[in-house]
């Protein structure tokens, strides 16, 4: 039987809002591509975020029923698929072309291991307390990082 991952290493990067995760991500993928690596990602959100336009082509499209559009200009495609569930994390990983790497922002309970980047300007207390698949914190927090120097 196959890894649903396909041999592909998969890596959450997960904490709070405004912790820094878009930031982490956006430095670690130049440095593995020039490691000669291929990445992709995913950003998992809890918020509703439409990429289409009331009347616009793909809108009416996806208004009239379509299970899925594509829109393909020059130089990218974007595929909305509609789903009466939220998507999980390993349907994705299987639609997406086979990387070396693909760094998974959120889908935080579903991502097979990971690092929680925490910040206590964030005010909330950090993932890794109770989260099992978290193997490193990324922090700025000296008393996290040492917890006698308090």
């Amino acid at each position: 039987m196959t890894s649903p991952y396909r041999k592909q290493r998969v890596f959450g990067i997960i904490g709070r809002s405004g912790s820094g995760k878009t930031h982490l991500i956006s430095r670690l993928v130049p440095l593995f591509c020039q490691q000669g690596l291929s990445v992709s990602t995913i950003k998992h959100t809890h918020h509703g975020v439409d990429m289409d336009t009331p009347g616009k082509d793909t809108f009416q499209h996806r208004e009239s029923g379509a299970v899925e559009v594509m829109l393909a200009t020059p130089t990218r495609w974007f595929l909305q698929h509609q789903s009466p569930t939220p998507p999980k994390l390993n349907d994705l990983l299987k639609i997406m072309k086979p990387v070396d790497v693909v760094l998974v922002e959120g889908f935080h309970v579903e991502v097979p291991a990971s690092l929680e980047v925490w910040r206590s300007t964030t005010g909330k207390e950090p993932l890794f307390v109770s989260t099992s698949h978290i193997q490193a914190v990324a922090t700025d927090s000296v008393p996290l990082l040492n917890p006698e120097a308090e």
